[in-house]
């Protein structure tokens, strides 16, 4: 097969450069193995020119490019459309040439540097001064794609294009900072809040609106993002919960427990029916919610009876009730998928498992959706409230479970099972559960003990 017209390159070029930068990265990876095919190799070349244009642009935008995802319409953080930081490179290639070509050499000289394991150079000076120039450009609002990109951004946000300026201009003191955020967000002393200090007094000589800009972009190199309350923190020395809530800065802490908002929302929501992947992703939440609270107590000089440190004390109080009712539901659950009756005469009635019909399947996987959510709490018991609450129904639940598989056993011994097929499901039944509530190793105990019901050596 020959090689691809210029029409049909022209259409895979098109398709390659709109394409977001995961695509491009799989598509290189993926032609990497293409070979000597001849349509294959045009198409390599082309992804692999597009790859090290990004890889260029994305150095050269560091500090911004984080922020330009999706379509740019998050209302609750400061993010532009994808496309428009597509543009502005597009511009910039055009209206900077020899600039460009200049950043690109640099760039090539520290990939280089870096295989030979030698110092690189830094690259900053001719970055910076690119990102200066889009600034420019795009406030000139004379250049096409200069042009489009605003208008784009404008349309995402109302002054979008103008936030998107400003962040062009902060770039390069954000692209100094971005090497220290391991010692700030780490070990914060006087010495690394002073540098914190003048990093943030140097944005906001640029403009002196740009200092929630300023956190913006360092949040967005962080994760989790919420970790620049304690570059906030350090700047303003602790601040009390009025000082900060009164300031510029009041919406990255209202932000952070309007996220615990809605954790403790999906908590209260999750539904048994959705699977234990999700109850596990639930369940996770709330290591992140105590973590987020943990920030806020420590980054913020908070009082207990009123405003944020009020809300907080009531979300730390409504994440241990929404955990609490979630794990009464497992042991509701898991007892129901498990059933029993009262067996015997006069006063040697007893429960026993009640085997005469298959485990209910809706009933197994509702127990095991919520005995996930309880597993995967676990580690956040104890900062979290409701330690005694999981402790109480792992006990409860791993007796029952003990009860109930040496119950089916004896029966087994005895020959009094109806059926064993179904006597066998259940006891599977009981080991998954005990792999939850236990640990993997005592429900493979259950799973070999059960080899009884099919004849096997009931020990």
């Amino acid at each position: 097969m020959g090689a691809l017209s210029e029409r049909k390159i022209e259409i895979v070029r098109t398709l390659v450069e709109t394409a977001p930068d995961r695509i491009v990265g799989n598509l290189q990876l993926a032609l990497a193995q293409s070979g000597d095919d001849t349509v294959l190799a045009d198409v390599r070349l082309l992804v692999e020119a597009e790859a090290r244009d990004r890889a260029l642009r994305n150095a050269v935008f560091a500090p911004l490019a984080p922020l330009c995802v999706g379509d740019g319409s998050d209302g609750h953080s400061l993010v532009f459309p994808a496309r428009a930081l597509a543009l502005v490179w597009r511009g910039l290639k055009r209206e900077a040439a020899a600039e460009v070509a200049a950043a690109a050499v640099i760039a090539e000289s520290v990939a280089a540097a870096v295989a030979d394991e030698r110092q690189p150079p830094d690259p900053s000076l001719a970055f910076d001064a690119l990102v200066r120039a889009a600034a420019d450009v795009l406030r000139a609002g004379q250049a096409r794609d200069f042009r489009t990109a605003a208008e784009i951004c404008e349309a995402a946000r109302a002054g979008g294009a103008a936030a998107l300026a400003s962040c062009l201009a902060i770039s390069p003191v954000v692209r100094c900072a971005i090497g220290r955020l391991p010692d700030w967000i780490g070990r914060v002393d006087d010495e690394t809040a002073a540098a914190a200090r003048l990093a943030y007094k140097d944005a906001v000589a640029i403009a002196e609106d740009a200092g929630p800009r300023f956190f913006e972009m360092l949040a967005a190199q962080l994760t989790p993002r919420w970790m620049v309350l304690r570059i906030i923190s350090a700047i303003m020395d602790r601040p009390t919960e009025r000082y900060l809530a009164e300031s510029e800065l009041g919406a990255f802490p209202e932000r952070v427990m309007s996220d615990i908002d809605a954790a403790l929302t999906a908590i209260a929501t999750l539904d048994p029916d959705a699977g234990p992947s999700v109850a596990t992703q639930v369940a996770a939440r709330i290591g992140v919610v105590t973590a987020q609270t943990y920030e806020l107590e420590g980054a913020i000089e908070l009082t207990r009876d009123q405003g944020w440190g009020r809300r907080i004390v009531d979300q730390k109080q409504a994440l241990a009730k929404v955990v609490e009712a979630r794990l009464r539901e497992a042991e509701a659950f898991a007892t129901a998928a498990l059933p029993s009756e009262v067996a015997g005469l006069a006063r040697l009635r007893k429960k026993g498992p009640k085997l005469d019909t298959a485990p209910d399947p809706r009933a197994v996987a509702r127990a095991m959706t919520l005995l996930a959510f309880s597993e995967t709490a676990r580690p956040f018991a104890n900062y979290g409230g409701f330690s005694a609450a999981h402790t109480r129904l792992v006990d409860r639940l791993g007796g029952m479970i003990d009860h109930y598989v040496e119950d089916v056993l004896d029966l087994a011994r005895t020959g009094d099972l109806p059926d064993r097929g179904i006597a066998h499901a259940y006891l599977s039944v009981a080991a998954d559960f005990a792999g939850l509530v236990r640990d993997e190793k005592f429900a493979e105990l259950i799973r070999r003990r059960a080899a009884v019901c099919h004849g096997g050596d009931p020990t």
